[in-house]
């Protein structure tokens, strides 16, 4: 993910008001992220409990998407639908986004479990335990982290109708 500033985030939202946009808070560190190491920038709003955004680059595009998260967190055994971990315990959260355009403005949402905190990127750069003798480790480890930007823009994409 390329970089972006404080700005472009806040212009990149195609499921929030101006209002929400303009009310958030930015990550937590923002200033030293470094998004070379970011698939997307995932975050919750400690302003707002249960809201969070996740901002991905699609086409050279930033797009953004306001989501809402569910009161209760997932079961410590689901499983991420964006980076697909099955080894570490880490948290997954249901969260919505309300559809862009006419269809959100109608209800519409769309839905996914992902991880509570957003630590997918980190996640899929460590290299996976051998599967068997002879098993490409390096390979796999690529092959997550390119299913994990197809399936963020997915999402995001569906958000976008």
């Amino acid at each position: 993910m390329g970089p972006i500033d404080e700005r472009a985030i806040r212009a990149s939202f195609i499921n929030a008001s101006r209002k929400e946009a303009s009310s958030l808070a930015l990550p937590p560190g923002f200033a030293e992220i470094d998004f070379d190491k970011l698939d997307y920038l995932g975050w919750s709003d400690p302003k707002f409990a249960r809201r969070a955004y996740v901002v991905v680059e699609i086409d050279g595009v930033h797009t953004g998407v306001l989501l809402q998260r569910a009161e209760q967190r997932v079961a410590s055994r689901a499983q991420c639908s964006w980076c697909d971990d099955v080894t570490l315990r880490n948290d997954v959260q249901f969260f919505a986004a309300r559809k862009a355009g006419p269809a959100g403005r109608n209800g519409d949402t769309v839905g996914t479990l992902a991880c509570s905190e957003f630590g997918c990127s980190h996640t899929v750069r460590l290299l996976p335990p051998l599967a068997y003798e002879g098993f490409d480790r390096e390979a796999a480890r690529l092959a997550r982290i390119e299913r994990l930007g197809e399936n963020v823009r997915a999402f995001v994409g569906a958000v976008a109708g």
